[in-house]
């Protein structure tokens, strides 16, 4: 591996996604240094992470939080920022190598795409980015000349099976999927379900958003999304099976009919790695998957009756144009209504598809039309809960 320590900049390093790629880089100081964190609203942990890191830039995106961190910071060498509007801006830094982008949702669109203009490689945690502004991402990255490392276990594990393989026609691609913590359950049971039980994930540990889109199915809609633009798809390209064990994280069948899986025990540190590392693998001590510990590895077909947020993702892929993107905005919104028990968990698929229905659909949309209409979706949906 290159002898030449990366300077990385985790955005949203206080989530799950951001402290287990700190966990990453810690054991690994010879090969990284953190240039920047930033945080949306959890100031004490950040200001934890910037003592033990040293980034040069620490941004914080609450403006009330401004004042706590930056005089905890104070007598350290560390410049402080505040805003939304900072986190876009200080992707621009030149020392910067590596973008990883683990914010959630929406948020994490505009500084991605002024890191990419920028000339900056991205470890893409934030599926969103894609699922929103797919066509102006996959555009941007070509006329910069840039990567995009994937980090989602699924298009990691898809990206790894196709290294070496990038000339040979891909013919589908399989995402796993556990089936979340309500796989079993009969639609008169999801009527019932409460978020405490929805956020109670059989094998993955993640952030509390990304664990009810889990448990609705959402996350394999959106990985649908991000998948077709990560590796030039089609919709019919793309299936999705329930994988309960979550040892295969995805596959590759090529044109002839061979398939490749990637496999390894569920722990989102591997696929943090790799997208730092990237063509390089090194050594760490995470846990080993033992075959014989798994003697019975199952797959079966979602159930789209159960769980229809896979179709209206699908069909929003087949529409195009900002579709996905007020589904998106639709699905953050009625997930925090379901956090907050002002909805019942099926009502989240139902107002989605409402507000697909009753959002402006626009067949060409610029940067501006994706904003407009990620406002839009998210007012409609609001009056809907």
């Amino acid at each position: 591996m290159n002898k030449i320590k990366k300077n990385i900049a985790i955005l949203g390093s206080t989530g799950s996604i951001g402290t287990q790629a700190l966990e990453v880089i810690i054991k690994n100081k010879d090969k990284f240094s953190v240039e920047v964190l930033t945080a949306n609203n959890n100031s004490e942990l950040l200001v934890r992470q910037a003592k033990e890191f040293l980034p040069n830039f620490v941004v914080i995106a609450n403006e009330k939080k401004y004042k706590e961190v930056s005089e905890a910071l104070s007598t350290y060498p560390i410049k402080v920022f505040t805003g939304n509007k900072s986190i876009e801006q200080i992707v621009e830094l030149k020392e910067i190598d590596v973008v990883l982008t683990a914010m959630v949702g929406f948020s994490g669109l505009l500084p991605t795409i002024n890191a990419i203009k920028h000339k900056k490689n991205i470890a893409l945690a934030n599926k969103e980015t894609l699922v929103v502004a797919g066509d102006i991402i996959s555009k941007l990255v070509k006329e910069n000349n840039v990567s995009i490392y994937p980090v989602d276990s699924e298009h990691s594990a898809i990206f790894q099976c196709l290294v070496g393989e990038f000339q040979n026609e891909l013919e589908k691609i399989y995402l796993t999927a556990s089936g979340g913590p309500f796989r079993t359950k009969s639609i008169e049971e999801l009527k019932l379900v409460t978020k405490l039980q929805a956020l109670k994930h059989p094998n993955w540990d993640m952030g509390a958003k990304i664990t009810i889109d889990s448990a609705s199915m959402m996350n394999k809609g959106l990985e649908a999304i991000e998948a077709k633009w990560l590796f030039d798809l089609k919709p019919k390209q793309i299936d999705i099976i329930v994988h309960p064990q979550s040892i295969i994280h995805s596959i590759v069948q090529f044109a002839d009919g061979s398939m490749k899986a990637q496999m390894g025990l569920p722990d989102m540190k591997l696929p943090i790695q790799y997208a730092l590392t990237y063509p390089d693998r090194i050594k760490n001590n995470f846990e080993r998957f033992n075959f014989l510990n798994y003697p019975e590895l199952t797959f079966e077909k979602p159930d789209l009756d159960k769980f229809k947020n896979i179709q209206i993702a699908f069909d929003a892929m087949e529409k195009g144009g900002n579709t996905a993107c007020i589904m998106n905005a639709a699905n953050e919104v009625v997930v925090e209504g379901f956090l907050k028990d002002k909805i019942k968990f099926l009502k989240m698929s139902e107002i989605i598809e409402k507000t697909i229905n009753k959002t402006n659909f626009v067949a060409r949309p610029s940067l501006n039309d994706y904003i407009e209409s990620d406002k839009e979706a998210r007012i409609i949906a609001e009056e809907y809960i």
